[in-house]
């Protein structure tokens, strides 16, 4: 991946690795005290993570449960020590892993803050400063004054949040931390969040939210029992990511096909069933333009190289952002097909009457496989098949990825007749 190198480094990470002892004797740890000789294995949880991270960069981490994300963070932060290997941080850095590290059940919200703030490395004079900001962020009310014991567990991570938050840091660490607080909360501080990073923090951030790591990220690291096996731009990453996930229900191959000003396209799948190709219907008119409103067919083009129980496919559209628009497949829409013998050709057709999207640049995904989703019997996985471009329709301006059917009324009060005067079917005129 070509990474756009923003001096200077914030963070440098080389041959990073970590190990816990795994004993095969509950006394072996004690013969080892007395030196009776090694009587345990390494189990090896990190191995060769090596990465620089610039200023101002956001970047995501993925990778399944235990793939090692939440030690490599640790060990960044200062709280786990690496077995091998070595990193250099520059700035400050606040870690969002495990909210609420260090509160006391017996303290009050506001004695825990600058118990705390002191852990994390703030004076107690920035504390001062920041204590009502803290409190107003974390908008718990009185109970900021009340021990922590009464609190609900949204409340001590409304809290724990806003401590770690009350100064911008030079470095964010973000481990899912906030999953388990209320819809509202969590947008609160995604906002933050992205305030943050747009005045130059950097960001190290582990989801298993897609969108969050398309939306927050300009680059993404896929984990992998262990090892960094994928390093590139977050859509990318995830394409790969969603292939290795596939993996665990069927066998396949990753191809990677370098496309126009290059993109790379992820292609996965056992090819027990393939996309031969796709097509985006006008009519019977092949188009990669069209106005927004018109009458669109995404057809998919596959063939079945060995007998198949059963075949649904799917599309998905994404903008040029890489954020899903829309996705749908045959079995949602009660149309898979069942034993289809090998060498038959099958054709899917997703009519849109009047596909309403906005304006702009979008590409298609399709996939084949079997049940509701590509994780069960991915046979072909095409990751950017086709791009394609929507013009302005016959619609008024608008902005955004759908040009939703919208009518405005405007009213004006007329105080001589006490009556409100509907301005839009007047012409638009106030009288």
């Amino acid at each position: 991946m070509n990474i756009k190198r923003m001096e200077p480094i914030q963070l440098r990470v080389q041959n990073l690795g970590k190990a816990y002892k795994r004993y095969t004797h509950s006394s072996g740890r004690f013969l080892e005290w007395f030196g009776l000789g090694p009587y345990h294995e390494l189990r090896w949880v990190l191995r060769n993570i090596t990465f620089d991270v610039f200023r101002g960069e956001a970047v995501g981490i993925i990778g399944i449960n235990g793939a090692g994300k939440s030690t490599l963070l640790k060990i960044i932060a200062g709280i786990v020590k690496q077995t091998e290997g070595s990193y250099e941080t520059n700035g400050r850095i606040s870690a969002l892993l495990e909210l609420g590290t260090g509160f006391h059940p017996d303290f009050t919200g506001r004695e825990n803050v600058y118990m705390s703030g002191q852990l994390k490395g703030l004076t107690r004079h920035e504390l001062d400063e920041k204590i009502r900001d803290i409190e107003a962020f974390a908008e718990i009310g009185d109970y900021f004054d009340q021990p922590l014991k009464t609190y609900s567990s949204g409340m001590q991570v409304r809290l724990a949040f806003s401590v770690a938050t009350a100064i911008r840091p030079e470095i964010l660490i973000v481990d899912e931390a906030l999953s388990v607080g209320d819809m509202y909360f969590q947008h609160k501080s995604f906002d933050r969040i992205r305030n943050f990073r747009d005045q130059g923090t950097t960001l190290l951030f582990v989801s298993h939210n897609p969108a969050a790591i398309k939306t927050l990220c300009n680059r993404a690291l896929l984990i992998d029992n262990g090892l960094l096996i994928k390093d590139d731009a977050p859509d990318a990453t995830l394409d790969y990511y969603n292939a290795i996930i596939a993996q665990q229900k069927a066998s396949y191959e990753i191809q990677q096909a370098e496309q126009i000003a290059g993109k790379k396209v992820t292609r996965s799948g056992t090819q027990d069933a393939y996309i031969d190709h796709v097509q985006i219907l006008m009519g019977s008119t092949p188009v990669r333009a069209f106005q927004s409103g018109s009458h669109i067919t995404f057809q998919v083009v596959s063939v079945c190289r060995n007998d198949i129980e059963e075949l649904t496919a799917g599309i998905l559209i994404r903008d040029r952002f890489g954020n899903d628009v829309f996705g749908t497949n045959s079995f949602h829409h009660e149309k898979s097909l069942y034993k289809i013998k090998a060498g038959q050709q099958v054709i899917y057709e997703f009519v849109f009457p009047s596909l309403r999207l906005g304006r702009g640049s979008y590409s298609l995904t399709a996939a084949l496989h079997s049940r509701d989703t590509h994780v069960a019997n991915n046979y072909d996985w095409w990751d950017q098949t086709l791009v394609f471009q929507v013009l302005p329709g016959n619609t008024p301006y608008a902005i955004g990825v759908c040009d939703i059917d919208v009518h405005i009324n405007v009213y004006t009060y007329n105080q001589s007749r006490y009556e409100y005067t509907n301005v839009a079917h007047a012409g638009g005129y106030v009288r």
